[in-house]
């Protein structure tokens, strides 16, 4: 099995080191961007980045606006160890390989409850979902289910609006370009020490390339802030997807007259208290309602799916900081979910579960900082898990050095319909236990200074076992616990921020992905993928951008013959640039797919060629 990069990994880091050279050779001292001071995911506590033993990204609103980013997915596949694939053009169905974990192992977070589990599919959402004008978005690789529960064996991706900021102010926005596209947003945000909100509305229509694959979206976010005493912050958020996508299925069927809608809303209350001095508190109600139709018209005949997904939350904990060397966190989370589908398998069921967890930080001195924690999840339809995590990093005296390491177990709980789906030709299986999996890495993060970025590598590590697999071999088919499978790999990520303005960005993933009960490479896992990207601001209001992403080395489905086939790779990249006519004028400018590559992100659904946008943004 060969690991040698392949010619369009040369050629993609040919096309980035064309456009970094000249930017080295006049590098001289000026601003420079600070890094992100905290971190919330790898310990559910704002922690600073540099003493946390996880590997963590961070994408916050500065981000996703600098590099004109509609789509959450654009954001994600940028990262290292997460490929996101869509089945086909802008508000496709889009799945996360987060670290070779299935798509369905990695847990979403947003607003601090889970959007995402086994009956509960954040696909749809991903492929066609704005982030709002105040969002942040953190990646937590590696087992994560100590501090979260099911699901989260890839990692987390917690997405979430942040309190308001600063004088009233608003702005809006409109983009039009190829496909016939058009699409606007209208944000608002303020905040002082007393109250803060912050709103955005964003929506669009866009053909796309191919003939009956309209997309229509509309999001909104709200976040609202009280503080109601020096002791107790209250606030709540309302967060809200809705889309209609024409899906003409692959490009072998084309069918003229598919359509997927789905309506996604999630909401929260919480409140933040410091019932005593070291002692604080988190509690957040959440619930969401999420609503999918399939109308599929292809022959025999039309058929038309509903699932429906309801979901309660309640999520508190408690942190004591004991001293300056010792911080303790625990908590419960309760939640009852419900989920009907009238299609495959004709689910109706429901579910509660109730979890405890318990972690400590703990510095012993001398730059190292250490972390263990325990939860036990009990659920009346899978059972229960036990899972565990240790996490330490050394922060170097000297050189801007952080060594660290992590260990961690998780789990995936089955689905209703692995478990109680019946049909003419399947029955489930209640007996099933959960998927887990046992995962552990080490890495370095080098600092540069003047908090210009960071440079991290990463070596990872997951067994899996008890996966969840379909035997038709049995009449009527069922589910059983028979695959056992292993990623393992090397990440790289570099962030820095050159003299003179200048932004470089660089990631790149080396994967390993395999079965071991069938001795094959895990499907849609590439073995080489990454990215780059450049950034300049050239003053007087002018900057521009240029990103470039690989993929290579790959193994997928024909989507013709069902066969298992070597997926051709492809190098893409696209350009942007923005002018600020004036204080509240923006003119702004971006080219996807710049060099007109035809390509397949999921075999059989080909992705748009060239395509320009251009559009205007007005605060007031």
């Amino acid at each position: 099995m060969s690991a040698s990069l392949p010619a369009p990994l040369g050629r993609f880091l040919l096309l980035f080191a064309a456009g970094l050279v000249p930017v080295l050779v006049s590098a001289q001292s000026g601003d420079a961007a600070a890094l992100a001071p905290y971190v919330v995911t790898a310990t559910r506590t704002p922690t600073a980045a540099t003493t946390v033993g996880s590997a963590v990204e961070v994408f916050d609103a500065a981000d996703f606006s600098r590099r004109q980013l509609p789509l959450l997915r654009d954001a994600l596949g940028s990262l290292p160890g997460a490929p996101a694939l869509a089945g086909g053009a802008r508000g496709a169905a889009t799945s996360l390989f987060l670290r070779g974990s299935n798509s369905n192992q990695t847990l979403f977070l947003v607003d601090g409850i889970r959007f995402s589990d086994p009956n509960t599919d954040y696909a749809v959402a991903l492929g066609g979902a704005s982030p709002g004008a105040t969002d942040r978005l953190e990646v937590a690789r590696g087992p994560q289910s100590t501090l979260y529960g099911g699901e989260a064996i890839g990692g987390v991706v917690a997405l979430s609006a942040q309190r308001g900021a600063g004088a009233p102010a608003a702005t809006v926005s409109a983009e039009a370009g190829s496909w016939g596209t058009v699409q606007g947003a209208l944000s608002a945000q303020a905040g002082d020490a007393r109250t803060a909100y912050s709103f955005t509305a964003s929506g669009g229509h866009t053909d796309n390339a191919r003939p009956h694959n309209a997309f229509d979206r509309l999001n909104t976010v709200l976040r609202l802030d009280q503080r109601l005493s020096p002791r107790v912050a209250v606030g709540a958020t309302w967060r809200g997807f809705n889309s209609t996508y024409d899906d003409p299925g692959d490009s072998f069927t084309n069918a003229p007259d598919n359509q997927e809608r789905e309506s996604n809303q999630l909401a929260t209350v919480f409140a933040d208290f410091t019932p005593l001095p070291g002692l604080t508190g988190h509690v957040v109600l959440g619930g969401q309602d999420r609503r999918l139709v399939s109308d599929n018209s292809a022959p025999p005949g039309r058929q038309i799916t509903t699932v429906k997904n309801a979901r309660a939350v309640l999520d508190g904990q408690l942190t004591w900081v004991a001293s300056a060397q010792h911080q303790l966190t625990g908590g419960v989370t309760t939640e009852a979910n419900h989920t009907s589908n009238d299609g495959f398998g004709a689910i109706d069921r429901r579910q509660r579960l109730i979890a405890l967890f318990v972690e400590e930080e703990w510095n012993p001195g001398r730059g190292l900082y250490l972390t263990g924690g325990l939860r036990r999840d009990e659920g009346d339809a899978f059972g229960s898990a036990t899972t565990g995590r240790v996490t330490a990093a050394w922060l170097a005296e000297g050189p801007p050095l952080k060594l660290r390491a992590s260990y961690g177990t998780g789990f995936r709980t089955p689905s209703f319909l692995d478990l109680y789906g019946q049909s003419a030709y399947y029955t489930g299986n209640p007996h099933l236990r959960p998927e887990r999996a046992v995962g552990w890495d080490a890495g370095a993060d080098w600092y540069f200074a003047g908090q210009r970025g960071t440079c991290s590598l990463t070596w990872f590590h997951t067994g899996l076992r008890d996966l969840i697999n379909y035997d038709f071999s049995v009449s009527p088919g069922t589910t059983v616990n028979v695959d056992r499978a292993r990623t393992q790999g090397l990440e790289l990520a570099l962030r820095y921020a050159l003299p003179q303005r200048w932004q470089v960005r660089l990631a790149y993933t080396w994967l390993e992905a395999d079965n071991l009960a069938q001795h094959l490479r895990l499907l849609r896992r590439p073995r080489h993928s990454g990215s780059a990207g450049l950034w300049r601001s050239f003053g007087s209001g002018w900057s521009a951008g240029l990103d470039a992403a690989f993929v290579a080395d790959r193994l997928d489905v024909d989507a013709q013959s069902y066969a298992t086939v070597a997926q051709p790779g492809y190098a893409v990249v696209r350009s942007y640039a923005a002018w600020q006519a004036t204080p509240r004028l923006a003119c702004q400018v971006r080219v996807e797919n710049a060099l007109d590559r035809k390509y397949e992100e999921v075999n059989g659904y080909p992705q748009p060629g060239r395509a320009v946008y251009g559009g205007a943004e007005w605060k007031f």
